[in-house]
């Protein structure tokens, strides 16, 4: 029997609506300014996008347009502005950047409550140490998506491959404290596909189209492909090789239409999450 598709676009529709009721019971209007430098076309998308689901939800959606020669300085100035005014709740900085632009040096100058993509090494140590308050929204995406296909995560054997700050490391903590048995593989582990047969849950987050072949996936594994690659017709495909993972698995995330959505209303929860946390609410 093939495998049941999670569809992401539902389960995001969901907590977007969620938090769109929620934002309208606290009677306020999160404000999420989104920092987009150079001309990357992707990341135009990407951020085009996320203005358009943060209007539908209640969300003030504000973009920073920056040009591509921008300096690191300049970048770093935009952020202190944000920083400082009082009716911004949450920062996102686009990546990649251009040029030299250091990110890191850039993500760290967000402050940690405005934070929505939760990248600032302030709310990595709260995730790390058992205390989270922004989550990085792909991961926590991933966790959704797992509950609401009523996935039982705790004392499941785990792999995720790919040991990326963004997704990889943040989502074995988050799976590690739901109670999965985890392993964090990546391009150096010995005998990847061994490894990844052995899950019950694959996540696969490497960057690599369908690096993940079928005889990967162990009989009736629950697959997450967190992989977005574009192919040189243009065509979009994830880490997965998905047509011979239905064969194998029992549940599997689509590209597109599965983790992407999610990663969407994540960004949005944590924007009312950090609204309210600076308003002095219960998130």
């Amino acid at each position: 029997m093939p495998a049941r598709v999670i569809d992401g676009k539902a389960v995001a529709a969901a907590l977007n609506a969620a938090t769109a009721r929620r934002i309208a019971e606290a009677g306020l209007t999160p404000r999420l300014a989104m920092v987009l430098a150079g001309d990357d076309p992707a990341s135009a998308v990407y951020v085009r996008n996320k203005d358009r689901a943060a209007r539908q939800a209640g969300v003030a959606a504000e973009t920073i347009r920056l040009p591509a020669r921008v300096s690191e300085m300049e970048v770093l100035g935009e952020i202190g502005r944000l920083n400082a005014d009082p009716s911004v709740d949450g920062i996102l900085v686009q990546l990649p950047l251009p040029g030299e632009i250091r990110p890191r040096a850039v993500i760290e100058a967000i402050d940690p409550a405005k934070d929505v993509d939760g990248l600032t090494a302030v709310n990595a140590g709260r995730l790390a140490g058992g205390t989270p308050f922004l989550v990085p929204c792909t991961p926590l995406g991933v966790m959704k998506l797992l509950s609401a296909a009523d996935v039982s995560v705790s004392g499941a054997r785990a792999v995720v491959i790919g040991r990326s700050r963004l997704v990889g490391r943040p989502l074995a903590l988050l799976l590690t404290a739901a109670d999965a048995t985890v392993t964090l593989a990546h391009s150096r582990t010995r005998d990847l596909p061994a490894e990844c047969r052995r899950a019950e849950i694959l996540v696969a987050a490497i960057g690599q189209a369908e690096l993940v072949r079928g005889d990967w996936i162990g009989t009736g594994a629950v697959v997450i492909d967190v992989g977005i690659n574009r192919l040189a017709d243009g065509r979009l495909r994830g880490d997965v090789a998905f047509a011979e993972a239905l064969g194998a698995a029992g549940a599997i995330t689509p590209v597109p239409g599965g983790v992407g959505p999610m990663t969407i209303a994540c960004l949005l929860e944590n924007t009312l999450m950090a609204a309210l946390a600076r308003r002095g609410q219960a998130g």
